[in-house]
């Protein structure tokens, strides 16, 4: 049943129950009596109710049914308003740019991706069509964006420019999305700048050793970082956020349940991401090693009760957590940037390395031992897709190193 679009009366009871004792006040009259709420007599007696374009209820109490109805009409009209895809294309780009986020974060997407989707907007998409009506975009405004990109001081990589598009081709698709009037092709076919993808590097295990040997030397506690990269394919975040109680020992598994980025407890990347996996000996003994050699930090509880102060839930230490800094705090990305620099340099990897290699590592070793078939391979790399198991993380080269082809004298040997 539709909610009512009349003044509500705050003083009254809109379902009395004289069976059960409710008696009529002053108010009413014989023929049309009314029973007091607990509200009556306190504030303004009738309220104007409705929902807003949003979704959310929004109440004004007023002094007389007639305010109350003259409120009412207005807000429902401004409503109606809003819904209109006229209206809505009268707004601005920036309105949709604000909403599109607020929902985003609403939702509790990816945090890294919401942020860089935030800098997108504020940096460029908005200083160029912020102030611009919605619905007055076309085609060719897409077009002038990639050229003001282009133009744009600071930005030197093609890759750079092709990112930010895709930022504004996600706000164009939401704005229709939000039936604003736009043409269907407004970011279909714009030509972008070439770039020459960025090459991954194929490590080795000499040279993952060397890395590892490096960062001993740069920051001791941060090498089981590397084992985890190489031997687990665990992403950067799921490194930070792994937990001694999700190592089972005895087993060999790890359970790789959660992330931290900037500290704080995140999802992982993708469902595939969850999962029980099991690992190599070599690499529960590494993680042996690192927590004899670094004990579990001491609460923050048990720390603000010896000092005397008092426990700030707000800033947590790295409770339970296989790696902190040396405060005992969860690593942040910043901090571990700059000695994973240090540590490719001083190993004399090459200096696009990054600590992402270190799965694709994991992945390439996988294949190339012929002990798993292609899918137990997709499973333990916990990849939601085949095709990103081997046409993005393994590497051909040195998956077929070492293997004598036969294969075709075979065939031809009856000439």
């Amino acid at each position: 049943m539709s909610k009512s679009t009349e003044p509500f009366d705050r003083w009254h009871k809109r379902y009395p129950k004289p069976e059960r004792g409710d008696e009529p006040c002053r108010c009413g009259t014989k023929r049309r009596p009314l029973y007091p709420s607990a509200d009556h007599g306190r504030g303004r007696r009738w309220q104007a109710r409705y929902t807003d374009i949003e979704g959310k209820e929004r109440r004004a109490c007023l002094s007389t049914w007639q305010q109350a109805r003259d409120h009412l009409d207005r807000a429902l009209a401004d409503v109606e308003k809003q819904r209109s895809p006229s209206s809505l294309g009268d707004r601005r780009v920036a309105f949709f740019a604000a909403q599109m986020m607020k929902r985003r974060r609403k939702r509790q997407k990816n945090v890294n991706t919401s942020d860089a989707y935030e800098g997108h907007l504020r940096n460029y998409i908005l200083p160029f069509a912020g102030n611009l009506g919605a619905s007055s975009l076309r085609r060719r405004d897409s077009v002038s964006f990639v050229d003001y990109l282009l133009d744009k001081p600071g930005i030197n990589s093609p890759r750079t420019v092709r990112q930010i598009f895709k930022t504004w081709r996600i706000l164009m698709h939401y704005m229709l999305d939000e039936d604003v009037l736009l043409p269907s092709n407004i970011v279909a076919r714009i030509e972008l700048p070439e770039f020459t993808p960025r090459v991954k590097v194929a490590l080795s295990p000499v040279q993952v050793a060397a890395v590892a040997a490096a960062m001993r030397q740069v920051a001791p506690r941060y090498e089981v970082l590397i084992w985890l990269g190489a031997c687990a394919g665990l992403r950067q975040g799921e490194a930070f956020g792994l937990r001694r109680s999700q190592v089972v020992w005895e087993r060999n598994l790890l359970h790789i349940v959660e992330q931290r980025q900037r500290g704080k407890v995140v999802r992982l990347k993708t469902r595939a991401s969850r999962a029980t996996l099991p690992v190599d000996p070599f690499l529960i003994a590494q993680l042996a090693r690192h927590t004899s050699r670094w004990p579990r930090p001491e609460s923050a509880s048990q720390r603000s009760g010896r000092m005397g102060q008092q426990h700030d839930p707000t800033n947590p230490t790295g409770e339970d957590l296989i790696v902190t800094n040396q405060s005992g705090r969860p690593i942040l990305h910043g901090d571990f940037y700059r000695k994973w620099r240090r540590a490719v340099t001083q190993a004399e990897l090459p200096e696009r390395t990054r600590f992402h290699d270190l799965k694709h590592f994991y992945t390439s070793t996988l294949g190339a031992s012929g002990k798993h078939d292609p899918k137990t391979v997709q499973a333990l790399s916990r990849h939601a897709e085949f095709s990103e198991t081997w046409d993005t993380y393994a590497h051909p080269p040195l998956a077929v190193e070492g293997i004598i082809v036969t294969a075709f004298g075979t065939a031809f040997s009856h000439l």
